[in-house]
């Protein structure tokens, strides 16, 4: 198996002169994603654990750590695709409940269609055993240059 695609390389390659954003941003480093694969404008697929500190009342991982590992992988995947761009829409769906007996979750984003000023992407959060837990539709503005 190939080393996966260092992704923080490649976005700080991509920032235009004097933009001074965090690479790798500090959300993605508290969540502790850990990239499994990237294909240059197709996908990205990460994982993050499921920790203790994630879980609501009743033991599951809560919805907004589960959105946030998916807007987690959501955007650099678009900023690889499209600099500078913003989420403007997010609409997720939950299939199944993350319980505590999951390690880890991948999340996997994936470009459905770009037009000259937005990103329409869709990503979806699965189990270890490849089940799928929930799914993502994202808008994203692509940004004028300066």
């Amino acid at each position: 198996m190939s080393e996966p695609t260092d992704i923080n390389a490649l976005l700080r390659a991509r920032l235009p002169a004097g933009v001074p954003l965090q690479i790798p941003p500090p959300c993605l480093v508290d969540m502790q994603g850990e990239v499994l694969e990237y294909i240059d404008g197709q996908s990205l697929r990460l994982r993050f654990p499921v920790l203790p500190r994630y879980q609501n009342p009743m033991g599951h991982m809560q919805g907004g750590f589960i959105v946030a590992a998916l807007d987690n992988t959501l955007g650099p995947f678009s900023y690889l695709i499209a600099p500078p761009s913003v989420t403007t829409a997010l609409n997720t769906q939950y299939l199944r409940p993350v319980t505590a007996a999951e390690s880890h979750i991948i999340c996997t984003a994936e470009l459905v269609e770009r037009t000259r000023n937005q990103l329409h992407l869709r990503a979806e959060a699965r189990n270890g055993e490849g089940k799928v837990l929930t799914l993502c539709q994202a808008v994203c503005q692509i940004l004028p240059q300066a």
